[in-house]
């Protein structure tokens, strides 16, 4: 599965440039012009990684960034002509991740996302994927960077929703996650209210991941609460 990576870009000649590149790296790419395109993309579309212009049509874009910080850790990469350090600092504390300004080289750009997308890795919750990329309890294996989900060593086949719902209960292992939580970190903020979408994909994931779906081994109903994975094996 490939990383998937939103550009939000107004000019249309950097766009292009931009999409010539990253797929020429097989990164799966999708694009957003405005920052209302960008935010309905980034709840319908989860994407791995945001390559953010900040001068957009509709809005500033750190106006964009303060809002996909309420309720998404997804890596941002600022792009912007704004070479002032006090706007490099503003996107910084804002929530960017990194901060390149135009023009720029391919070799940088390309080193900068690899970085993020490692940072994020290693930032996460679980000490054992920060350092083998993989989450194992029992016989179910999470390879963060395969993307897939294996039982007793086969691939259990999930879709790209499914292993995003399961790859996160993975990384707060043994934690509860609400709901709410879940929703708005899979498909964002204007998911709230019923979470139908996320108890159908639960139900598609047992079938896939557990032996006896109506007693599970790997992920737990905390009723009325939300779900939790059990905890990892000891390194």
């Amino acid at each position: 599965m490939p990383v998937k990576l939103l550009v939000v870009e107004d000019e249309k000649s950097i766009l292009k440039l931009l999409r010539t590149i990253l797929t020429a790296n097989k990164y799966e790419v999708v694009e957003a012009s405005t920052g209302a395109e960008a935010l309905s993309l980034i709840t319908s579309h989860c994407p791995d990684l945001i390559l953010l212009d900040l001068g957009l049509p509709d809005m500033d874009g750190n106006t964009l960034l303060s809002s996909v910080r309420k309720w998404t850790s997804t890596p941002v990469i600022v792009l912007s002509a704004r070479t002032h350090e006090s706007d490099k600092v503003e996107a910084i504390d804002l929530g960017a991740d990194d901060y390149i300004t135009k023009p720029f080289g391919a070799s940088e750009l390309l080193a900068r996302i690899r970085m993020a997308l490692r940072h994020t890795q290693t930032m996460s919750q679980n000490a054992q994927i920060a350092r083998t990329g993989q989450f194992h309890s029992g016989g179910l294996t999470i390879d963060y960077n395969k993307y897939r989900v294996y039982v007793d060593g086969v691939d259990a086949q999930l879709t790209q929703g499914e292993y995003r719902i399961v790859a996160l209960l993975g990384k707060y292992a043994g934690r509860v996650l609400t709901y709410d939580f879940l929703m708005k970190e899979l498909w964002g903020p204007c998911s709230k209210g019923d979470n139908k979408i996320l108890r159908v994909n639960m139900a598609n994931i047992r079938r896939k991941i557990e032996k006896t779906p109506a007693q599970p081994k790997y992920i737990f109903t905390e009723v009325g609460v939300g779900y939790r994975m059990a905890e990892g094996d000891e390194p």
